[in-house]
């Protein structure tokens, strides 16, 4: 048995899941997935900062337009934290495609335009 603490919505359902898959605790649907998935196949969104080129700003925010699988995080800040880009950024701009070929891009959270 497995038990974990859903954080799809702000109830925080307590759930436990048996060898089986079986999700208890859970108060709706979104719940039982979630459970699934993070013991399948765990993914986070991914935030961070990259180094950016600019006459007011040192870093831009960024972030994964999608969940990458959790075991890729730490690969993923290590070509974040190498990554430079220059000014103008608009929010939504692709600042590293296609991740690891995982099909999420790292984009920007934030306009910087000089």
């Amino acid at each position: 048995m497995k038990e974990l603490i859903c954080i799809i919505c702000p109830r925080g359902c307590h759930l436990t899941v048996d060898d089986q898959l079986n999700v208890s605790g859970n108060t709706c649907p979104r719940g039982a997935v979630y459970a699934k998935q993070e013991l399948t196949h765990p993914t986070r969104t991914l935030t961070s900062t990259v180094r950016v080129v600019s006459e007011l700003e040192a870093m831009l925010p960024v972030k994964s337009n999608k969940p990458l699988p959790k075991e890729k995080i730490f690969e993923a800040m290590e070509v974040i934290n190498k990554t430079c880009v220059k000014a103008p950024i608009k929010i939504g701009d692709v600042v590293i495609k296609n991740i690891f070929g995982l099909d999420v891009d790292i984009v920007a959270t934030k306009n910087i335009l000089r």
